[in-house]
């Protein structure tokens, strides 16, 4: 069995856990949470996931293979602190905290410490996860091939270069409440003409699904596929133009590349506060 510890215990990690326990591919992962002080939600988890708690970490980190940092980045470096004397050096420290760069972990938990930085979204609860990560050069091929295959079965996982993570949190970390955004607004305007929101709903879920299919098994660009049903004169043609008079795809870039500085602001932020 591989011990996996998750130090945190919110939404996104627990979106994770649900996503491993609910996997076929993972079955031999003994699964480990602990939190701050927050017992009920400690107790919940458990109840929901069938899997261990505790708030004492020798027991926790006795014969982790892995520990996931999945705290608040404004806990991570008490966290931290509070893990260090633990951990041995087979273990492999996976962040999912969005920000913390690997210089700054290293710098905490060891400069020899093997650290991968993962950053998913929280539609690992269904394994539908889009994951970019990023390993310093102490992780050996056995434990990258571990975190691939952790973050493999809650989606798909992408290695990526440490500095487009915050491209990564901007993009798809944060991306599912954009989609989420867009889904109100199309609720909103089918009730408004008349709809209810149980009516729409099956017909906004299937244009999405579909639009997704499209782009995921056809060798077209989003352009190309816009192009080829929005025919001169027509309902679609109406319907974009009006998207480009309220200038939606630069509130959508501006979105996105706003979620991805901020990324960077609150790395500069909580590691500039330890430095202080």
């Amino acid at each position: 069995m591989v011990k996996v510890v998750f130090i945190g215990a919110g939404s996104m990690a627990e979106a994770i856990i649900q996503g491993i326990v609910e996997s076929p591919h993972l079955t031999k992962l003994d699964l480990w949470v602990t939190n701050r002080s927050d017992q009920s939600r400690l107790t919940a988890i458990k109840e929901l996931y069938s899997i261990k708690i505790s708030y004492d970490l020798k027991l926790l980190l006795q014969d982790a293979d892995v520990v996931v940092l999945a705290m608040k980045p404004k806990d991570a470096k008490e966290a931290m602190d509070d893990i260090r004397s633990f951990l041995k050096p087979h273990q492999l420290i996976i962040s999912v905290l969005a920000g913390l760069s690997l210089k700054f972990m290293n710098g905490i938990l060891g400069e020899s410490c093997a650290i991968a930085r993962a950053m998913p979204n929280t539609s690992a609860t269904i394994q539908q996860s889009a994951t970019g990560i990023a390993f310093n050069k102490h992780v050996s091929s056995e434990q990258q091939g571990l975190a691939l295959s952790i973050f493999t079965a809650i989606g798909t996982v992408t290695i990526v270069d440490e500095e487009r993570l915050d491209v990564v949190t901007g993009l798809s970390g944060s991306g599912p409440a954009y989609i989420y955004y867009v889904v109100e607004a199309m609720e909103q305007a089918a009730v408004e003409l008349g709809m209810t929101e149980a009516e729409a709903k099956p017909f906004i879920l299937q244009t999405l699904a579909g639009a997704s299919k499209m782009l995921s098994t056809t060798n077209k660009s989003p352009k190309m596929l816009r192009k080829a049903i929005t025919s001169a004169g027509g309902t679609t043609e109406a319907g974009v133009r009006k998207l480009e008079q309220h200038h939606v795809k630069e509130a959508f870039k501006a979105c996105i590349k706003e979620a991805t500085e901020h990324s960077g602001k609150l790395r500069s932020q909580f590691e500039q506060i330890d430095k202080a």
